[in-house]
C-alpha cells in the first residue's frame, strides 16, 4: 500500500581477531540500542556509517499506521529510483508481515490486541555510486518469543539487479565464511553449535544469513535474530569481522558495497530512468495569526505521520487556498527524509509538532527509550525549521505516567477521529469531519494517505462556509 514514508555489547575473541557478541535483543525499532549490561561485555567495534536520506534524490518513504490501540503497527520503508527490484522485496516482507498482524490481532477484537504491536522501521546503510543499503527492524509484540528481528536489503545499480546479504560473499568462500562464524560463537553463553548447523544448512543460508553490513572501517557485521543460533533467553547474536579478515571472501559486490561504505560518493545514481524533482511549496504565511477563538467558531485539523513525498505538497497547497492554518504531527524518520517539506509547513504558518522517531507505542519502552524516540525527533525538526516542537502526539494516543515524566512537551490528543487509516475513502472522510466536529475540536487525519489529503478541499470548503476558522493548536489553547 502506497503512501507516499542493536548495539550489542562485543567480546574480542580470537587469533583471526575476530570479535563475537551475544546480546539481549536491543531494540532499534525504539529509537535505542542498547547493550545487555552482563558482565564481561566491552564497546562495539565500529559502527555502521550514518547514510543522509535527504540527499537521496526522489527518495519517497512508504508508511502504513494504525492510529488504534487496539491496532498497533506502523511501518515504514523507502522507494529510491532505481532500485524498484528491492523496493518490491521490502514491500513484500513489510506486507507480509503486516497481513499477519492485522489478521492474527487487529481482527480478533480489543481483548486480543492488549499490549500487542507491531513496528517495522528502516534505516540506510549506504546510499553512494552504485550501490544502495537498508536495514528493515521489526519489532513484533503479537505472540509469545516475538520480539526484534532485523533483515538487510541491497542494490547493485552496475547489475541493475536486488541483492540478498548473502550476495556479499562468494559463493566459494561460503564455507569458511561460516566456519569463521561458527568458530568465534562457539563459547559463547547460549550459543547452540547443533542449532548454528540446522540454521545455516543449504536449504537455508539465504534467511539465515540475512543481516549483514559495513561498518565505517571496512569490517563487516553480522547479526543471527534471537532463537536462531542459541536459546531464547540469550537474545541477539552479532559477529563482528575486520576488513582484512573479511575482504578476501567478498563478492564483486560486496567489495563494491565495503569501499562505498568506507568512502562514500557524493552522490548516488542507480541508473533509473527518470528521478522526480521534489515538489516543494512556496506558500508564505501573511503574519500571526490574529484568529480569537473566543469570538469565532475555530476548529484545528492535526495531520500525523509525515511529512509524505508527494502528499503533504498537495497538502499544504490545499490549506494555502483557505487560508487555513493546521498541527503536522511528524515522525522523525520522515523529518529526516523531507526536511523541505516541514520547513513549507513552518513557512506557511502552520505547526510542527513531534509524533515520535518511527512511531512505537511509548508505553512499551523504557524512560530512556521514551526520551531517545522523542528528543531525536525533536532534534529533527529543530534543525529544520530552527526551533524545537513544543508539542507531541504519543502515538495510538497511549500515554502514562512514564511517559510523560520523560518529556516537557505537552500532549495532544483528539476529538474526531477520522479513522483514514482504516477507511481509504475521501468522501467519508470528509463526511466524519463535516458531520461530527464542533467548536474548538481538534480533528485527527494522516497526511501519509493521498485519500485523506484528497478529502481536504471539501472539508475546507464546506466548514468555512458554515464559519469557521482552520487554526494550530497551539492557537487553539492560547486564545480559549
Amino acid at each position: 500500500m502506497r503512501t507516499r514514508t542493536l548495539l550489542p555489547s562485543f567480546l574480542l575473541l580470537g587469533a583471526l581477531s575476530f570479535t563475537a557478541a551475544c546480546t539481549s535483543g536491543s531494540d532499534s525499532s525504539s529509537g535505542t540500542g542498547s547493550a545487555d549490561g552482563r558482565p564481561g561485555s566491552t564497546p562495539a567495534p565500529s559502527p555502521v556509517r550514518t547514510v543522509d536520506p535527504s540527499k537521496i534524490k526522489g527518495l519517497e518513504i512508504v508508511s502504513d499506521s494504525s492510529e488504534h490501540s487496539s491496532c498497533s503497527f506502523a511501518t515504514s520503508y523507502p522507494d529510491v529510483p532505481g532500485a524498484e527490484a528491492m523496493t518490491a522485496a521490502m514491500k513484500k516482507d513489510v506486507e507480509e508481515r503486516l497481513a499477519g498482524f492485522r489478521s492474527g490481532v487487529c481482527e480478533g477484537g480489543s481483548d486480543a490486541a492488549e499490549g500487542r504491536e507491531l513496528n517495522i522501521s528502516h534505516h540506510f546503510l549506504a546510499a553512494s555510486g552504485d550501490v544502495l543499503g537498508v536495514r528493515l527492524s521489526t519489532q513484533d509484540h503479537s505472540g509469545v518469543g516475538s520480539g526484534l528481528s532485523t533483515r538487510t536489503y541491497w542494490y547493485d545499480g552496475k547489475a541493475g539487479a536486488y541483492r540478498t546479504a548473502l550476495g556479499l560473499v562468494t559463493e566459494s568462500s561460503r564455507d569458511a565464511f561460516v566456519g569463521a562464524l561458527k568458530d568465534q560463537l562457539k563459547g559463547r553463553e547460549g550459543f547452540d553449535p547443533d542449532l548454528f548447523d540446522a540454521t545455516l544448512s543449504e536449504d537455508s543460508i539465504t534467511a539465515a544469513l540475512d543481516d549483514m553490513a559495513f561498518t565505517a572501517d571496512g569490517g563487516l557485521r553480522v547479526t543471527f535474530d534471537r532463537s536462531e543460533v542459541g536459546v531464547a533467553p540469550a537474545g541477539t547474536f552479532v559477529v563482528a569481522l575486520p576488513k582484512e579478515t573479511v575482504t578476501p571472501w567478498l563478492s564483486a559486490f560486496g567489495k563494491r558495497v565495503q569501499q562505498q561504505t568506507m568512502k562514500p560518493s557524493r552522490s548516488l545514481d542507480l541508473g533509473a530512468a527518470h528521478v522526480p524533482e521534489p515538489a516543494v511549496p512556496t506558500h508564505t504565511a501573511p503574519g500571526d495569526d490574529d484568529t480569537d477563538c473566543k469570538k469565532v467558531k475555530c476548529i484545528a485539523l492535526t495531520f500525523d505521520d509525515g511529512p509524505a513525498a508527494p502528499e503533504t505538497a498537495t497538502l499544504l497547497t490545499h490549506l494555502a487556498e483557505y487560508k487555513a492554518r493546521a498541527t503536522f504531527f511528524t515522525t522523525g524518520q520522515n523529518v529526516a527524509a523531507h526536511p523541505e517539506l516541514v520547513r513549507a509547513e513552518a513557512k506557511a504558518g502552520h505547526e510542527v509538532g513531534n509524533h515520535s522517531w518511527n512511531h512505537p507505542d511509548l508505553t512499551n519502552l523504557t524512560p530512556e527509550q521514551i526520551a531517545s524516540q522523542l528528543n531525536r525527533t525533536s532534534n529533527a525538526i529543530k534543525a529544520a525549521i530552527g526551533k524545537a516542537p513544543t508539542v507531541f502526539r504519543p502515538p495510538y494516543g497511549a500515554m502514562n505516567a512514564q511517559v510523560k515524566a520523560a518529556t516537557t512537551l505537552s500532549p495532544v490528543m483528539w476529538d474526531v477521529d477520522t479513522e483514514d487509516w482504516k477507511y481509504r475513502d475521501a468522501a467519508k472522510v470528509a463526511r466524519t469531519v463535516i458531520d461530527t466536529s464542533q467548536r474548538n475540536d481538534v480533528v485527527l487525519m494522516h497526511d501519509i494517505h493521498p485519500t485523506s489529503v484528497t478529502a481536504v478541499p471539501q472539508i475546507l470548503r464546506t466548514l468555512t462556509a458554515q464559519g469557521y476558522h482552520f487554526v494550530t493548536i497551539s492557537h487553539l489553547r492560547a486564545t480559549l
